[in-house]
């Protein structure tokens, strides 16, 4: 019997569909200043769907690797590397999870969510979070302060893990001879 080497199809979807829209919710929000006023609520509204999108994906993406026992690591690499690919896709998911959750936290504690329902892509009202709009006033724009400040750092941390990631990537691929691309290549 072969050993598996690669990932299975439906990973790598879920790994690549996760990353462009990463990808685009970071331009979207990085952006924004740049905007004409009129395209900031739009491109706002866009990015926190698109950030309820990414963690109900990472949370299939969490289930299916659960359930399907992902390819071995090649045996080139040293305890060290494997260790620190444990962890950094460890840091990852973390991220994956607490950046849409954080954001929604955070906007689940704006002043003026009760007025302004949020919408999933424009299609139908997507709740906020309960117990947090019941929070009495001053103590809620605390927290959006606060959560704003965990979503933001948040981001930061998840960029520069993102950049190890597909520096190391790389590296396996074109210094260390290995074929860790057409792993998780579609």
């Amino acid at each position: 019997m072969l050993a598996q080497t690669r990932y299975t199809r439906t990973a790598i979807a879920l790994h690549w569909l996760i990353a462009v829209l990463m990808i685009i919710n970071i331009a979207l929000i990085l952006l924004v200043d740049r905007y004409p006023d009129e395209w900031v609520r739009p491109a706002v509204d866009t990015h926190k769907s698109i950030g309820i999108t990414v963690l109900g994906l990472v949370i299939m993406r969490i289930l299916w690797r659960a359930t399907h026992k992902p390819p071995a690591m090649p045996g080139s690499y040293g305890a060290f590397e494997r260790f620190a690919a444990h962890l950094a896709h460890g840091a990852l998911y973390v991220l994956m999870i607490l950046l849409p959750l954080s954001g929604w936290m955070h906007d689940s504690a704006w002043k003026d969510a009760a007025t302004h329902p949020m919408q999933l892509f424009g299609v139908f009202e997507w709740p906020r979070i309960g117990w947090i709009m019941a929070i009495e006033p001053t103590v809620k724009e605390t927290w959006h302060t606060v959560l704003g400040g965990v979503h933001e750092w948040a981001g930061y941390v998840l960029y520069v893990l993102v950049g190890l990631h597909v520096l190391a990537a790389l590296k396996h691929q074109f210094l260390d001879g290995e074929r860790e691309l057409q792993r998780m290549w579609p």
